[in-house]
């Protein structure tokens, strides 16, 4: 670390002990979001300074480095991919062929490094939700053979359509999207069962969002940098649009809307689209971009190889095209720079009081916009045992309207950390309201996410989740402020930091994921996730490593 980047410490505050105060909050906030920082996007001269300025504040907080070797970043190495203008990209039925318009029909990316990816003439095989939970009783796949075949999915769980009779009712938590709902579980699976093309037939209710947002990206893509024995099978992933899937499998003699269902019965079998094949050749540019996580820790007095960790991502998505007000700076105030200032004031406040029992980690992740990829690395080669750490609290947006009568819960029902949630509400005097809209898998979408696949229990505070009661207004005034933020705010320039903020309620939220972090970090218990959950399996496998 140079010593330039360190002078931006110069920015950092005192430690002093102190409940979370919004104007503290807003100070870090606009230094994170300001132009020098460039929209912070990996990779970038932003990342250097970033990464500058969070060593320097946590420096002056007291703090020692958390990272690999005594030091305070951990490097991640990440592929970054850029689909061309397609050669070839079609479907053949029979004698008939069917160009596709790439961003109109399918969307298309690629996570392998070359310089040109190709599909010629793959059969297509249907798989239903492509669901294989030994657990819950359900496999789409019946042992089909899914090499040199592009797989055909639908998108979220099985029951997010059923009705009352069907087999899948009530499997995969009704309204509440599991992981296997996820596209990220599907494009898993089809590599994991040797596909060469994964699509995912797209429909607005079922994704939550529509399919402007599906090709947002304009076939750009970022993967961690991996082995060759570790790349993914999926010369080709995305979506196809749901007015084109319909006809592809018109086209094949099926009807789709009956086989959506058939998918939700037990009895589902894979379906080959006969006499389709897929065709598609792009060329592509590929670079891999040098990023980094930052980690501060605070050793525990009386057990320090037990962690508490907390997180928020420190990326946001860099220069774009200027918006009505010239602002060319994506550089998300509030997704995640408050959440990283959040981290600051829970660090400030560790300070301030006796040493804790056990040791807390702060990490300030990488490319969360790109997939969750910082923390996901982190999760890969963890500098702290995982099977030791005893919980992750991720901050990811905040309300910025207000003090609330409630907090809202993202994943209710998946871990005992929602009741270590319910009662530090209480004593703020407040209740818990589920997420509004659990179909849309927000629980999912975070970089806690990446810890819950391995284990680690898990609480996501994220305000976009559902309306908050608002103090003044109540759940119509907090709804009005989701959908001002999501429908014209989110991820793009105005994600600002604005005159209108009332940061008094993000300071209640703030030190909500305080005072539970307390409370672990002065404790011997170890949350555990409820029956039901499809990560207890996981960390009840490493119960002997925990006392």
């Amino acid at each position: 670390m140079t010593r330039a980047l360190l002078a931006l410490g110069l920015l950092a505050l005192p430690a002093h002990a102190q409940t979370v105060a919004p104007q503290q909050l807003e100070q870090s906030v606009r230094v994170l979001a300001s132009d020098l920082f460039e929209g912070r996007a990996p990779g970038t001269v932003g990342e250097e300074r970033t990464i500058g300025y969070l060593v320097g504040r946590f420096q002056a907080l007291g703090l020692e480095p958390g990272g690999p070797d005594g030091q305070w970043v951990q490097s991640v190495p990440l592929l970054h991919t850029q689909l061309g203008q397609a050669a070839t990209l079609g479907v053949k039925q029979g004698s008939a062929t069917t160009a596709w318009a790439a961003g109109k029909d399918v969307y298309l990316s690629t996570l392998q490094p070359r310089d040109k990816v190709a599909i010629s003439s793959a059969p297509l095989l249907f798989v239903g939700y492509g669901v294989s939970a030994p657990e819950r009783g359900w496999d789409d796949f019946k042992g089909a053979d899914l090499k040199g075949k592009v797989a055909v999915f639908l998108i979220n769980d099985p029951d997010f359509e059923a009705a009352k009779g069907d087999d899948a009712a009530g499997k995969f938590g009704d309204r509440t999207m599991t992981y296997y709902g996820r596209w990220t579980y599907k494009f898993e699976e089809a590599a994991r069962r040797g596909a060469v093309g994964a699509l995912i037939v797209h429909d607005t209710p079922g994704a939550g969002y529509g399919w402007n947002v599906v090709v947002s990206p304009g076939g750009e893509n970022y993967d961690l940098v991996r082995a060759p024995d570790k790349l993914t099978s999926l010369q080709l992933q995305g979506w196809i649009e749901g007015g084109a899937a319909a006809r592809l499998f018109a086209g094949a003699g099926l009807d789709l809307a009956g086989l959506r269902a058939q998918a939700r019965s037990k009895g589902f079998r894979p379906v080959e689209l006969k006499g389709a094949s897929f065709s598609a050749a792009f060329p592509v540019t590929q670079d891999v971009i040098k990023s980094a996580n930052v980690l501060a820790r605070i050793p525990g007095a009386k057990r320090p190889d037990e962690t508490v960790m907390y997180g928020a991502h420190w990326d946001a998505y860099g220069k774009g095209a200027p918006d009505a007000q010239g602002r060319i700076y994506r550089a998300g105030a509030n997704d995640d720079a408050l959440g990283i200032a959040g981290l600051f004031e829970i660090a400030r406040a560790f300070k301030a009081g006796p040493a804790p029992d056990r040791s807390i980690l702060f990490a300030a992740w990488t490319a969360e916009e790109r997939g969750l990829l910082g923390s996901e690395h982190y999760a890969q080669n963890p500098v702290w045992p995982l099977d030791k750490t005893v919980a992750n609290l991720t901050i990811d947006i905040l309300q910025t309207a207000g003090k609330a009568k409630d907090v809202i819960l993202v994943g209710k029902g998946q871990g005992t950390l929602e009741d270590d949630l319910a009662r530090a509400a209480a004593a703020q005097g407040r209740v818990v309201t589920p997420e509004s809209l659990p179909e849309r898998g927000l629980f999912y979408r975070a970089d806690h996410f990446s810890m819950a696949k391995r284990g680690v229990p898990v609480l996501l505070m994220m305000g976009i989740a559902g309306a908050s009661d608002l103090v003044e207004g109540g759940r119509a005034a907090g709804q009005a402020w989701v959908d001002a933020y999501t429908g014209q705010c989110y991820h793009q320039a105005c994600d600002a930091v604005d005159a209108t903020w009332k940061l008094d309620g993000a300071a209640q939220d703030v030190d909500l994921m305080l005072a539970i972090g307390q409370d672990l970090a002065t404790s011997t218990r170890w949350p555990q996730w409820k029956p039901g959950s499809e990560f207890k399996s996981v960390r009840d496998a490493s119960a002997t490593a925990r006392p």
